[in-house]
């Protein structure tokens, strides 16, 4: 009787210690699948990500604390940039962990501020509240072991079905590229458009990449053929339909 009571403690603890565990397992969801959905208070209104952009390119931005140096530069840059991604039918929405009234005092205060020789700029995209971490636990940026927000830093780049097409992390210390962010969704909408892959460092106009093809008498073929240059075998550039 007191081995049975022994190990029905035993095993009560370890269920705990799975418990814990689990709940901070806190996975990233990956490339390729369906980013998951939340509603969450937000600067322009209750938001329902991604549902509520419908058929555009997503970017989703995290932060892990309002009135940073690094984060506000980001802010500014993006909001600079917003016609530039309208243009490619891109929405963006910025995530931080602290409540939606400081949001507001942060977005108020970057409004006046003049960035880089530049006339302040309103900030049109929403900053979410996630002061339960909700969001960041959902989308794997609460550092494992820890409820520590410093790795929420995550960027995920949602095609118009709501499907993951890249991610980048930054550490809080490091700015993130916005520009990168701005060549990165030009790229993925090029390569889905027209089948073909971009080479390192492209930008738009730049000649693409056949897809990969292993016969090398096939390529050779397909090097003879107008508008497309055959560096080697394996690396068939061609220039987009104007």
């Amino acid at each position: 009787m007191k081995k049975i009571l022994l190990l029905s403690i035993f095993m009560f603890s370890l269920t705990l210690i799975w418990a814990q565990e689990e709940s901070r397992n806190y996975r990233i969801p990956l490339i390729g699948e369906v980013a998951p959905s939340f509603t969450a208070e937000s600067t322009t209104g209750v938001l329902n990500f991604p549902e509520d952009f419908g058929r555009k390119w997503k970017i989703l931005l995290s932060h892990p604390q309002d009135f940073t140096a690094v984060c506000s530069s980001e802010i500014l840059e993006l909001a600079h940039l917003q016609e530039e991604f309208d243009k490619i039918d891109t929405r963006l929405a910025v995530l931080s962990t602290d409540p939606l009234d400081l949001h507001f005092q942060w977005k108020k205060a970057l409004e006046e501020v003049e960035f880089k020789g530049k006339s302040p700029v309103k900030i049109e995209f929403p900053l979410i509240d996630d002061e339960n971490l909700s969001v960041s636990k959902k989308y794997g940026m609460i550092n494992y072991g820890s409820n520590s927000t410093r790795d929420v830093r995550g960027v995920y780049i949602l095609d118009p079905d709501n499907t993951i097409q890249a991610i980048y992390f930054y550490p809080e210390n490091v700015g993130r590229s916005t520009t990168e962010l701005l060549r990165a969704v030009t790229a993925l909408q090029t390569a889905v458009k027209y089948s073909v892959r971009t080479p390192a460092d492209w930008q738009r106009g730049d000649d693409v990449f056949l897809p990969y093809m292993p016969d090398k008498s096939d390529s050779k073929a397909a090097g003879d053929a107008e508008n497309v240059n055959a560096l080697t075998w394996f690396m068939l550039y061609r220039k987009l339909d104007q």
